[in-house]
């Protein structure tokens, strides 16, 4: 199977990292919502990207330097709240499968009591760029699927297997058909990012791809 992975939610149309984006991506039949969890001031998981929230909201500053009410006041577009991480949980389970990516170190335990909590385990990957997020979430939970994120690198599936990760995840230009073969022979995943024209998402599904991050979960709409 072919996924589709909605990067941020569908966030060629609404506001990324928002509840609205994640049920856009399902109601287009994204295989997977994928977003990204940092904490605020008050010890709280919050759904957003960047470490400041200048870029997503009308606010300005730190995310850790924000209570999660003080962040729930700020506009994310559209009338849009940043999301717990909680919430974004609840708004996906059993809709649609998720790919998580850890932002900052110190947040693992919680990421994964809120997830096991709600019996998601199955339905989830844990990511991030880091290794010792990987490395760390596997030895709190050996049984949780996990990828290792990475832009480049001479070797990238001995990098994954050396922190025990079960997918890897190289920018596009990166991806060949050996690599995926090889990747695949070594029993992991293979997710690519960030894709979101036609071609390109059908070249790499054809290379025998698992998956592509895209902000246009209707990719590939035609066939």
């Amino acid at each position: 199977m072919f996924l589709k992975i909605a990067h941020r939610g569908a966030s060629a149309y609404e506001p990324e990292n928002t509840i609205r984006s994640f049920e856009r991506a399902i109601e287009m039949k994204a295989e997977m919502v994928e977003f990204d969890v940092r904490q605020s001031l008050d010890g709280r998981l919050v759904v957003i990207h960047d470490a400041k929230v200048d870029r997503t909201t009308d606010g300005k500053g730190p995310v850790s330097e924000k209570t999660l009410s003080g962040l729930k006041e700020l506009d994310a577009g559209k009338g849009e709240k940043i999301p717990s991480f909680e919430e974004a949980l609840d708004a996906c389970a059993g809709k649609t499968r998720l790919v998580i990516e850890l932002k900052e170190n110190g947040i693992e335990e919680k990421v994964l009591s809120a997830i096991n909590a709600r019996g998601l385990k199955d339905d989830v990957f844990i990511v991030s760029f880091n290794r010792s997020r990987l490395r760390l979430v596997k030895t709190l939970d050996p049984g949780i699927r996990t990828g290792l994120i990475l832009f480049a690198s001479v070797d990238p599936i001995s990098l994954a297997e050396r922190c025990g990760a079960d997918a890897v995840a190289p920018f596009r230009w990166f991806v060949t058909k050996g690599f995926v073969e090889k990747a695949r022979s070594r029993g992991l995943y293979t997710f690519t990012w960030t894709v979101d024209d036609d071609g390109k998402a059908r070249a790499l599904r054809d290379m025998g791809v698992t998956g592509i991050v895209t902000n246009r979960p209707d990719i590939l709409a035609a066939g």
